[in-house]
């Protein structure tokens, strides 16, 4: 399904993208070294419910995991990269984070995903690793817009990721999203210009680059959820919902 929304559903999912922002980078400015990912999970769950908003993610059950998912936000460490179940692990000086969180509030749905660096090492790889996925998520921004194709989006992210020498995996990209998480059309992280839906005001994605450092094949975990790669490479992860407006793509997921 691609869910067009009317005025009154985009002021609400400005509400719910301001909400997922601030939760971020309040769990990014409590997240240190000795940290367990499980206090995240649980300060993720306050928050979300002390705004009166809902998790997409304790009662999801999608074919791809071992479902329901039953925590409050994904937290992937070093090579883990997507759907990380929160689990009894605490955070290491220079470990690679990725946060990634969903909420509706409102009945309207958005979704964001930054990585950083846990402490004050800072790992060269790692500090590419993430740039490259934050510069291909502002490229794939901008290429957006009424008009514009899926494609275009595609095209503007891997090749920002490849001129950067990442292999680019294409099972799992950005989306649709609106009044539920997971809708279409898919973003996939690398495409051919022109190709594709085309981009209409009301429309919103969660356009969200992923990279491995060596490699474009993922593992799965014994968890049943988390991805990892296959070589055992860092990973980065960088998202954004944004809403295609008359004038070009409205960024939902930033911090005031």
């Amino acid at each position: 399904m691609i869910e067009i929304l009317n005025p009154t559903l985009l002021t609400r999912a400005k509400d719910s993208g301001a909400l997922v922002a601030e939760i971020l980078q309040s769990l990014k400015g409590r997240a240190a070294a000795g940290t367990n990912l499980l206090d995240i999970d649980r300060w993720a769950k306050d928050m979300i419910v002390e705004a009166g908003a809902e998790s997409c993610y304790v009662n999801y059950a999608p074919s791809f995991g071992r479902g329901p998912f039953g925590h409050y936000i994904c937290t992937a460490v070093n090579d883990a990269v997507l759907h990380g179940l929160p689990h009894d692990y605490a955070l290491a000086d220079g470990d690679l984070l990725t946060l990634d969180l969903a909420v509706s509030l409102k009945g309207v749905a958005a979704d964001s995903a930054i990585s950083f660096i846990v402490g004050d090492t800072q790992p060269p790889e790692s500090v590419a690793l993430i740039r490259t996925t934050e510069i291909a998520l502002a490229a794939g921004i901008a290429a957006a817009g009424p008009g514009a194709r899926i494609g275009d989006i595609s095209h503007a992210i891997g090749t920002v990721l490849s001129k950067a020498g990442y292999p680019i995996n294409t099972e799992f990209g950005g989306h649709g999203i609106g009044t539920t998480m997971h809708q279409d059309p898919h973003v996939a992280n690398t495409g051919r210009p022109g190709r594709g839906y085309k981009l209409r005001p009301g429309l919103l994605l969660a356009l969200e680059p992923w990279v491995m450092a060596d490699t474009a094949e993922l593992v799965t975990d014994a968890d049943g959820w988390t991805l990892r790669s296959a070589t055992g490479c860092r990973t980065a992860h960088s998202e954004h919902t944004i809403a295609i407006t008359d004038d070009g793509a409205e960024i939902l997921t930033l911090t005031k």
